[in-house]
């Protein structure tokens, strides 16, 4: 078998087995015949490629990660195939974030990790094998959500917390204060100065970014109703990290926003030993290649298409 009918194999197995296409509709989308995808995933099943998930990687995948290493700072990355349905992204990318942060976990001692919240990370959450870790704490990374919501800050931190039986913290505080003012009012609080020097210590963090799509959770759930975004496209802002909204190079925005974010600032990151950024999506291609410009993050964990497209912002920097 040749490396090209090798490649299809694996591409036909991931349809099928990650993505849940049928056989005539991978025979459509890759352009053979449905008996050929049969036959595929008949050698894929025989020859071990597939158990319970695909056992090998797209050499195209592999090439764009040393890539992405080898043209920023991150230190390593995971690039997977783009789903043909933008909402399992999340998904694809939740199961990929889990096996790395779980072969990081066992691999190193960790004894703070960080999170944030969104789809990708409470799809990394449901991936998570279990694990025993008491030592470590799980601490929220910035404020969460005023109403109740699975892919919330507080959820996240403490659904990864018992699937890994770690301890948790909470960043017991709204995403936004009500003004620049009350937020370093409730920062100057004991409890939450002691919050953020227990993220200062975190040496593992797991966040995600956001764009200004209304495919964007703190869009559409998040914003105070005194901004727009209308008025932080204005600003510059191309999408946010923490809260906290970004300009093309990775700068936070001169926007009376980001002065009521609860988080910490982004520059926290760069102090981190291990930050993975997982977010994928052509909507979320601007806000890695600011992040990516910045060094905010040490590794991504990313979809193929949206890879090429943030590298294309970056290489035409």
């Amino acid at each position: 078998m040749t490396v090209d009918d090798e490649q299809l194999r694996v591409r036909v197995a991931w349809l099928y087995f990650m993505e849940g296409l049928t056989q005539a509709d991978i025979a459509g989308r890759l352009g053979i015949t449905r008996l050929r995808a049969n036959r595929l995933l008949g050698e894929a099943r025989e020859s071990g490629l597939v158990s319970i998930q695909v056992n090998s990687r797209l050499a195209d995948c592999v090439a764009l990660e040393r890539q992405l290493v080898a043209e920023t700072a991150l230190r390593d990355a995971v690039v997977v195939p783009t789903p043909a349905d933008p909402d399992q992204v999340p998904v694809v990318l939740g199961r990929a974030t889990a096996e790395y942060l779980a072969r990081h976990l066992d691999e190193n001692r960790v004894r703070g990790l960080g999170v944030g919240w969104g789809t990708t990370l409470r799809e990394t959450i449901r991936h998570m094998r279990a694990a025993n870790l008491p030592e470590l704490s799980v601490n929220s990374m910035m404020g969460g959500l005023s109403h109740g919501l699975e892919l919330n800050t507080f959820e996240i931190a403490s659904e990864l917390a018992r699937r890994i039986a770690a301890q948790c913290n909470y960043f017991a505080a709204p995403i936004y204060a009500g003004s620049a003012r009350s937020r370093d009012t409730i920062l100057a609080q004991d409890v939450f100065r002691d919050c953020l020097q227990r993220l200062a210590t975190n040496d593992v963090a797991v966040l995600s970014v956001g764009d200004l799509s209304r495919r964007s959770l703190l869009i559409r759930y998040g914003l105070p109703r005194d901004v727009t975004v209308e008025s932080l496209r204005a600003s510059g802002a191309v999408g946010d990290i923490m809260g906290t909204f970004l300009d093309p190079r990775g700068v936070p925005v001169k926007h009376g926003l980001n002065q009521r974010v609860i988080a910490p600032p982004i520059a926290i990151l760069r102090d981190i030993a291990t930050v993975i950024v997982a977010s994928g999506g052509l909507n979320k291609a601007a806000t890695l290649a600011a992040v990516l410009r910045a060094r905010l993050c040490s590794v991504l964990v990313s979809d193929e298409a949206t890879v090429r497209a943030a590298m294309g912002l970056l290489r035409g920097a």
